[in-house]
């Protein structure tokens, strides 16, 4: 049975009013979960980012004006080499990179295990080493307001210090 077309305007504001209203509550239970570290969430937010974001990250990463850049690092176990996108800031004499996920994240102990890697970062090589996890409030200066904004909303308490060994190797990142 039909229904007749003014009985549609109030079924559709009803429906727009639930799915802001979902939309809401999912926020706020992702924004929570992600301040307090709840594993399951970050799990599940880890195997996102992996299967879908990282790989569509990856076809830009380290080029000029890309938005992440590449961490090349080696497992710890099995010795297999990895690429995983990064946010890092450049600084006077490496980088830093937040961490969301904390120290916990196998890409961060891959370089921790290593005391080594590289970046690609805006179409330059760069040989990094000396890995230090350091209380974000240490290095929060070299972030931009907003990184810092976002910091503090999602409780992000650590970033990856890293050293650079020298000067970039100046071998360009794209095509790899």
């Amino acid at each position: 049975m039909e229904r007749p077309i003014r009985q549609l305007g109030p079924l559709l504001a009803r429906l727009v009013v639930s799915v802001m209203v979902a939309g809401a509550v999912f926020s706020a239970v992702f924004v929570v979960g992600m301040r307090r570290k709840s594993p399951g969430l970050q799990r599940s937010v880890r195997r996102l980012n992996k299967a879908f974001w990282n790989p569509r990250s990856m076809e830009s990463a380290g080029t000029p004006g890309a938005y992440a850049s590449v961490v090349h690092h080696v497992g710890r176990r099995s010795g297999t080499a990895y690429e995983t996108p990064v946010v890092p800031v450049k600084i006077e004499d490496g980088f830093v990179i937040a961490l969301p996920y904390g120290k916990g994240a196998d890409w961060v102990q891959n370089v921790l295990a290593a005391g080594r890697a590289t970046i690609a970062h805006e179409g330059e090589t760069y040989e990094v080493d000396h890995p230090q996890v350091v209380p974000t409030q240490q290095v929060d200066g070299y972030f931009s307001q907003a990184d810092r904004r976002t910091h503090r909303v999602f409780g992000v308490g650590e970033c990856l210090r890293l050293r650079g060994v020298g000067a970039a190797t100046g071998r360009s990142t794209t095509g790899q």
